[in-house]
This record gives structure tokens, sequence and C-alpha cells, in this order.
């Protein structure tokens, strides 16, 4: 696997150490495109529920890469 810089909209629910060790869905065959001022290189899948994302993960782990079908 590779290390990407991702730039995701979800500050205001997530704070940076509820998101270690934990997996997430990344697109990652997109052009990439500068937000907030940084490099973005793939987008985070969420589901908006009332306006709040929720981040879309696997049901159990899955090696890391692993691509979505």
């Amino acid at each position: 696997t590779e290390t990407r810089t991702v730039v995701a909209g979800i500050g205001k629910e997530c704070a940076p150490e509820q998101l270690l060790g934990r997996q997430v869905v990344v697109v990652s065959n997109l052009k990439p495109a500068k937000l907030m001022g940084v490099p973005s290189q793939g987008m985070v899948l969420a589901a908006s529920v009332d306006g709040a994302p929720c981040l879309l993960h696997p049901a159990s782990p899955v090696p890391n890469g692993t691509r979505v079908k």
C-alpha cells in the first residue's frame, strides 16, 4: 500500500485521535485536487446523517488497500 494525503471536511465531527487505527473507505482513482489549500489525493466516503458525516468502513478488518467492488 502507499501513503496518500486525503483532505476531508469531517473535522467538526471527528477528532484526529478517533481515526487512529480505524479503517475507512477511500476513493483513490481521482485526479488530485487542492482542498482548503492542501493537495488531496483521494476522497473519504461518508453518508450524511442530518448533515453530519457518517464514515463508511468495512464490517470486519480487511488488508489495507483492498479494492471495493
